[in-house]
């Protein structure tokens, strides 16, 4: 009877977390979604336009890591509402707005109360879920962001057909502020909220020696593993971001595409990502269940390192092939492998940085690896529209890819390095 209980709790649960982090994804990028139309009625440069967008996502790295912190001392249903009403208000606001610096502001709160999202989702997941499904529920949450990225672009290019991009900030900024509250009704923290047994959140079997795997702050950050995922993360997130927020404008501007086309791209890019994510859940929990985890190494890596290859390659030929005469099918075709791509080592990153990590630090070990993510997120920001304004979007974009290359085979050569993270039992030595 319990079992049944639960299942119909997760139900309601996942399902209004899944679309209230739609809304809070969506809502992360409304400013990309219509800024073509903002720049046709706002004089914005290369240089306002970074860092617009470089504002939100420093203020996002910033929050993430602190709302990981409170999720472990705070209420998840209260946090991850109240960030997505402050999303909602924000963006209301935002579309009062008409000055650089305003723009810049605003942008920064939205990105303040986004880091309020996932980490009281993965609070959340982890009381409801056992933890043999704990990471495949974790992909799946995470393709929210894949279908409001995949369908924004084009609700976001219909709604501008008709109505002016102020009416649509604030027709999605009012849609938050009513789903918080609905969030905050169905959302219940763990199974004792509502009279059920909690999960069982113990060591599974086989794991020799997990009940005593605690290590301290200092033995985690000296772990070098830490490091090498975090710099993975952060080139992987930043090259991500860089085509997910320029993609559209480097196709308008210097491809002579359509504002469709871009929206399109867009689009096809975020639906690849959907299916990648979920496939990299899928095919690497596949790996890991035939070898099993270890010390060294991790079964996981060499999809990681396929999908960061796929990445370099799809870059290249967007980079090299596309002009004004592409057929559309190509550059949609680039973008969903691309999406495919990235979308796949962005959830691997984070389930590795939490199975790698001592048991007592795996909620730091992913804010950690996550902030560095969103470290590369702000890279791709004003930095990257810098290079832009001074060369092109072709060199900026060339630059990435090159990184990107680069952070592969680093990734390739350092793939067989110790992976247990933390204090090393003298019993493994």
């Amino acid at each position: 009877m319990a079992a049944r209980g639960h299942g119909r709790y997760r139900a309601v649960i996942f399902a209004a977390m899944f679309a209230g982090y739609t809304l809070y994804y969506f809502n992360r990028k409304t400013f990309s979604f219509v800024m073509p139309a903002v720049m046709a009625e706002v004089p914005l440069g290369k240089d306002e336009l970074g860092l617009i967008t470089s504002s939100q996502s420093a203020a996002y790295a910033i929050s993430k890591f602190v709302s990981g912190v409170l999720s472990d001392r705070a209420s998840a249903r209260w946090l991850f509402s109240s960030g997505l009403l402050m999303v909602g208000l924000v963006n209301v606001v935002f579309s009062w707005s008409s000055t650089v610096t305003a723009f810049a502001g605003l942008w920064f709160l939205n990105g303040l109360a986004q880091g309020l999202g996932w980490p009281p989702c993965g609070k959340v997941l982890r009381k409801w879920f056992e933890p043999s499904q704990f990471g495949t529920w974790w992909s799946v949450l995470s393709t929210s962001m894949n279908l409001a990225g995949g369908l924004g672009p084009i609700v976001a290019a219909l709604a501008s057909q008709n109505y002016d991009w102020r009416v649509i900030l604030s027709c999605s900024g009012f849609i938050c502020v009513v789903v918080s509250f609905v969030c905050l009704v169905l959302i219940k923290n763990e199974p004792s909220d509502v009279g059920l047994p909690n999960i069982d959140q113990g060591a599974k079997k086989g794991k020799k020696g997990s009940s005593s795997d605690n290590s301290t702050l200092t033995e985690l950050l000296l772990s070098p593993y830490l490091w090498v995922l975090s710099t993975g993360y952060l080139v992987v997130f930043g090259v991500k971001t860089c085509c997910t927020d320029w993609g559209q404008l480097f196709l308008i501007q210097e491809r002579g595409q359509s504002m469709l086309v871009g929206s399109s791209y867009m689009s096809a890019l975020e639906i690849g990502g959907l299916v990648g994510s979920i496939a990299a859940g899928y095919l690497s929990d596949r790996a890991v269940a035939r070898v099993g985890l270890s010390s060294y190494g991790n079964p996981r890596h060499m999809l990681l390192l396929s999908m960061m290859a796929g990445m370099c390659v799809s870059m290249f030929l967007f980079r090299v092939t596309v002009t004004s005469e592409s057929p559309k099918l190509w550059i949609l075709t680039l973008g969903a492998v691309f999406g495919f791509s990235s979308y796949g080592p962005i959830a691997l990153f984070g389930v590795i940085a939490n199975e790698s990590a001592p048991a007592n630090l795996c909620g730091t070990s992913h804010a950690i690896v996550a902030l560095m993510a969103n470290v590369g997120g702000f890279l791709a920001g004003l930095p990257f529209s810098t290079i832009a304004k001074k060369y092109s979007w072709a060199t900026a974009f060339w630059v990435a890819e090159i990184t990107c290359t680069g952070s592969t085979v680093a990734f390739f050569l350092l793939r067989n390095i110790r992976t247990k993270m933390g204090r090393i039992p003298r019993k493994a030595d």
